[in-house]
């Protein structure tokens, strides 16, 4: 089975390493929804699952759709409020990790799912925010999980949905966000980058299995640099792949049902 692994399984389950035993983790819908949930059946069963629309520590069924699917909801410890998720647990920092995605993604990590080209005559108009702004604002620390392609990752976003480091390492502070030094790791199908925080521009920290840096570099919209020596992803076993496709997406929502 681990001879045929897809670059979006590699995608998913590197991401979720990324979360510990016992956090408290905010996804948001698609893939990030995908990885937060495969972490609490991998590796962190302790982690406490909260859905913006209110569910928080649910015992989540077969990945749901949406964050408003009632499969979120299932044996929630307790079925919340927008209010009281975003506001009293995520403003008042109690959330560690955010999961969040996107249709653009800049050199700062700043996030745009709102609009291509301008906001009053859009060539292409996002869902917008939902609570993806408050989690990028907010969350202890901040994991994008996207496909990587040339146009996803441009130099700027076209519009700013939800802050990365806005414009350098003083970019939050200057907007007077309280978080203004957050951990951002961004998780392709080629590589992962984290923020540098002495220049608050994304840089390469590892590759995924077979890819070059020089790959990376020409799907990129922007001038990126990488850590002195990146690693290489680790593969999964064939139990990550197990969890991944019997327990978490059996129907194949997101992975398709030949993966």
């Amino acid at each position: 089975m681990v001879e045929k692994i897809k670059l979006d399984e590699l995608m998913i389950i590197e991401a979720a390493r990324h979360v510990r035993d016992g956090e408290t983790v905010f996804a948001g819908t698609g893939m990030p929804l995908v990885a937060a949930m495969y972490a609490q059946k991998s590796h962190a069963p302790n982690m406490c699952f909260v859905l913006e629309t209110g569910p928080i520590a649910p015992q989540v069924l077969p990945v749901p759709t949406s964050v408003s699917d009632p499969k979120g909801m299932h044996r929630a410890a307790k079925l919340g409020t927008l209010r009281e998720v975003l506001g009293c647990l995520l403003q008042r920092g109690m959330v560690d990790v955010g999961f969040l995605g996107g249709a653009q993604i800049d050199q700062y990590a700043n996030i745009n799912s709102t609009v291509i080209g301008t906001y009053d005559r859009p060539k292409v108009r996002f869902p917008g925010s939902g609570g993806a702004n408050d989690i990028a604002s907010h969350a202890k620390r901040i994991l994008i999980i996207c496909r990587h392609e040339k146009r996803r990752f441009p130099e700027k976003c076209a519009y700013i949905t939800s802050p990365g480091y806005l414009d350098g390492p003083e970019g939050r502070k200057k907007a007077g966000i309280l978080n203004d030094r957050p951990d951002v790791t961004v998780v392709t199908d080629l590589a992962v980058m984290a923020v540098d925080p002495a220049t608050g521009k994304l840089r390469v920290v590892k590759l995924m299995p077979g890819i070059t840096f020089e790959q990376v570099r020409e799907n990129t919209g922007f001038p990126l640099t990488k850590v002195a020596s990146p690693e290489v992803v680790a593969l999964p076993t064939d139990e990550d792949l197990r969890i991944l496709h019997e327990e978490v997406d059996p129907d194949g929502e997101y992975l398709g049902k030949d993966a």
